[in-house]
């Protein structure tokens, strides 16, 4: 019954108890007045098995949250498989006899037979963690041998699994030989119809060789793959050292690190090694390597060899076709996947060109270098025991010997340690099992010595018998047989009486009885079986060793990208057009014949070397910045300023600024100090204003910019413009007519981004035209009227004080805009 059902049963019972009726009978809830229940406000008390949603949910989710953590995301320290692969690697030896030598079966009946005996989950879920074992390029000793299209490194998918078919790896029977031998606990399948392992009674150390990767509720592991041979040889010193865990500094003698089947490089110092295994979390930096290629004519080609862990060749290699296209590496001029079974992906360079600096770039910029996660999390032993169920044959392991694996970050010595303790169980129960064979081989074997000493009288004895039954009850009268014993020498063939077969049995006996005695040997002696073990793991070893693939290198000083490395100093103009378009040329002669758009005009125009920095003023407060360089270079329109940087709806660029020393000196800003020269001017629509220090613009910024200024609801920036000192002005322009002018120096100086002062004093259905910073008194701003009459003011005649009306230049129709001053490219002067 659920739980709704269960509650509502009870709350009829309650009312019913109370005296009164089941109709309209509540539970929790606000107290009706009056009422005849037992309760205090007269309504029944809430019956005793209630929950609150708040309960139910924490404990329904709690659930969920157990069931993926150790049923689903993470791999056992034992085995290092998660429940999907153990499941698979069960089926195809177990059910459908998939050994090495076997014949291909179909994906389909593999995945069919997990999902419907042991994996209640999606086939899709099922077929690609059975692809990721069959891939090599994903583990580092696969376990699966696939027919057909598996995927590839470059990112393309397996076949669907009616076309594709599997067997067994030799390395997967390591994790599977000994699983009829009784060495590991059993337990039933989903539904209760037949049973599966705890975990897989694993010869190797599976889980750092091939690691591991997934998300759990709460949690996640990253466990990267390890070389076959380093792991071993660990595993050895660990066993010559005796109990307890080896310090991280001494595994790191046997154990270099990581060892990708994609090969790459790992930089990362000694110290930074041994944190990451010693608190079983941390990052390590990898790359892919190169080499270079000599060419035709004097040039050189960079020759990628490898690649990350679990980049994707394709979209690396478009990606750098991206960075070429794009020229933002001119330096590079064509990007060949030549790649066969081996990484060859061919980067053609221009003459002269260092390969240091673009192969730099690419790590900064591209996959070539990614950054792999390790967190050493995975299920171990380590909770109260629970009930076992055996195997099929219906015998079950001791319960204390089986106990419920919980999540658990490890070091890497904890790791080797929980695996040998593992296999020093699973040997021994091995051991005890193939004991318990010989013992009862032995005791048949006795069985016929015994009868084959006295032949003649045990063949009367059956001869004069009334049947099997009464035959076996007079041998073991007359010779004190077992049960056992006597129905095998009544299954003896006649053939096994002659002379020769008697031999045979009698050196099977003592060959069995020597066997027994070694392996009593062994069971009593822990030093013997750790012996066993070592002689185990260096046969495996020498079946699965081999180089590493990955290469690790210290951390050193590495060359730092700069952008200027690959930019040809020359000097050039920038062009900006009212409408925000941006262009490059190599030189201007007429502004007013710039190419624009119909419509369309040029606003602003700058000059600087190429290797320089442009920055562009909108009208929401942000400065965006790039390299002059950068900038389109064409005699056409140029492009839309909005293609390189992030803006928002309505954000128009008011201004431009080159940064280069011969046009204006911008200094690095000092860190906490105060802000230094050269300062810029900004003037708001709703008459506010602020200086504010070019310092902090004057490197590249990203596409979102940085922002300059604060501003108020409906408020926008009209003119940003630098200033060369105190004794320069700001001359100021309303829409009502009025004008002011203020000493630089009176504005508010920002440290920060913020929104300044009042600049002048305006009403609410006024707003600032424009404004100028004047660098003489007799310097002067053109207003127009709406009829189309200009005036000049000078900034003298209207020299005020800030946050004052100004003076009312027209009292009539006022003022509809002001003329922007005709733009003129600044002269280059050498410093």
């Amino acid at each position: 019954m659920s739980r709704a059902s269960t509650t509502k049963t009870s709350a009829k019972t309650a009312a019913k108890k109370a005296g009164g009726t089941t109709r309209g009978t509540r539970v929790g809830g606000p107290p009706r007045k009056g009422g005849n229940g037992d309760g205090e406000n007269g309504h029944a008390p809430p019956p005793e098995d209630a929950t609150t949603l708040s309960a139910e949910a924490r404990t329904r989710y709690l659930n969920y949250a157990l069931s993926v953590i150790t049923s689903r995301a993470l791999p056992d320290v034992r085995d290092g498989l998660k429940p999907v692969q153990r499941r698979i690697l069960l089926t195809m030896r177990r059910d459908l006899g998939l050994t090495p030598d076997a014949r291909y079966r179909k994906s389909a009946k593999i995945v069919g037979d997990v999902m419907g005996n042991y994996h209640p989950h999606g086939d899709s879920a099922i077929y690609d963690a059975m692809v990721r074992l069959a891939q090599s390029w994903v583990m580092r000793l696969p376990l699966v041998d696939g027919q057909g299209n598996f995927g590839s490194p470059d990112g393309d998918g397996a076949a669907a699994y009616r076309y594709t078919e599997a067997k067994l790896r030799p390395a997967a029977i390591e994790l599977l030989s000994e699983l009829d031998k009784r060495t590991v606990a059993w337990r039933p399948n989903y539904d209760g119809s037949r049973s599966e392992p705890v975990v897989l009674p694993a010869r190797l150390p599976h889980l750092l060789i091939n690691g591991a990767q997934g998300i759990a509720v709460g949690m996640a592991t990253s466990i990267p793959p390890h070389n076959p041979s380093e792991v071993i040889d660990a595993c050895i010193a660990q066993i010559d050292a005796g109990k307890g865990v080896l310090p991280t500094k001494t595994l790191l003698k046997y154990i270099k690190g990581p060892d990708f089947p994609t090969g790459g490089q790992i930089v990362a110092s000694r110290s930074e090694l041994t944190n990451v295994y010693e608190t079983g979390s941390g990052t390590l930096k990898l790359r892919g390597e190169w080499k270079l290629e000599e060419r035709k004519g004097g040039t050189q080609a960079i020759i990628l060899t490898s690649l990350p862990y679990g980049v994707v060749r394709g979209s690396l290699v478009e990606r750098i076709a991206e960075i070429i296209v794009g020229r933002k590496l001119a330096a590079l001029t064509d990007v060949r996947d030549e790649s066969t079974g081996e990484v060859r992906v061919v980067l053609e360079m221009k003459k002269g060109t260092d390969p240091n600096l673009v192969m730099a770039y690419l790590y900064k910029n591209t996959s070539l270098q990614t950054t792999v996660g390790i967190n050493l999390t995975c299920l171990v032993p380590g909770a109260p025991p629970i009930t076992v169920h055996g195997a099929d044959d219906g015998e079950a392991l001791p319960p204390e010997e089986n106990m419920p694996a919980v999540p658990e970050r490890l070091s890497l010595g904890q790791m080797i340690r929980h695996f040998l303790d593992f296999r020093m169980l699973t040997v021994e129960r091995r051991l005890r099992y193939d004991l318990a064979l010989l013992r009862r081989r032995i005791h048949i074997l006795e069985g016929f010595a015994i009868v084959f000493d006295a032949l003649d009288e045990t063949i009367r004895i059956i001869r004069k018998s009334d049947g099997k039954a009464d035959a076996a009850k007079k041998l073991i009268a007359r010779f004190g047989l077992s049960e056992e014993q006597v129905d095998a020498i009544l299954e003896l063939k006649l053939y096994r009486l002659a002379k020769l077969e008697i031999l045979v049995i009698r050196e099977e006996l003592e060959q069995k009885q020597k066997e027994a005695k070694a392996l009593e040997v062994i069971l009593k002696s822990e030093a013997k079986r750790w012996a066993l073990i070592k002689g185990e793991l260096v046969e495996i070893k020498q079946l699965y060793g081999d180089k590493r693939r990955a290469k690790i290198a210290g951390a050193t000083d590495e060359q730092e990208y700069s952008a200027e490395d690959f930019i040809v100093a020359e000097d050039a103009n920038v062009i900006l057009s009212t409408q925000g378009w941006i262009k490059r040329l190599r030189e201007v002669k007429d502004l007013a014949t710039t190419r624009v758009r119909e419509g369309d005009s040029v606003l602003a125009a700058t000059a600087g070397s190429t290797k320089s920095v442009v920055a562009f003023f909108s009208s929401l407060g942000a400065c965006y910045v790039m390299r002059m360089n950068d900038v389109p270079a064409t005699t056409g329109y140029g492009d839309p300023v909005q293609k390189f940087f992030k803006m928002e709806d309505g954000e128009r660029i008011i201004a431009m600024m080159s940064f280069d020393p011969r046009v204006l000196e911008v200094p690095p800003p000092v860190e906490g100090g105060e802000p230094q020269a050269p300062f810029a001017v900004a003037v708001t629509k709703q008459g506010l204003s602020f200086r504010f220090s070019l310092s902090a613009h004057r490197e590249p910024s990203t596409r979102a910019g940085r922002k300059y200024g604060k501003l108020n609801a409906n408020d926008e920036i009209v003119m940003v413009s630098v200033t060369s000192g105190d004794r320069d002005g700001v001359l100021v322009v309303t829409s009502d007519g009025h004008a002011l002018g203020v000493p630089v120096k009176d504005l508010a100086l920002l440290s920060g981004v913020g929104k300044g002062s009042m600049l002048i004093k305006i009403d609410d259905d006024v707003r600032v035209l424009g404004a100028i910073v004047a660098l003489a008194p007799n310097d002067s701003i053109v207003a127009e009227s709406p009829k189309g009459k200009e005036t000049s003011i000078t900034y003298k005649s209207v020299l005020g004080k800030r946050a004052q009306a100004g003076t009312a230049i027209v009292r009539r129709d006022g003022f509809a805009r002001v003329v922007p001053p005709a733009p003129t490219v600044p002269p280059l002067e050498v410093n």
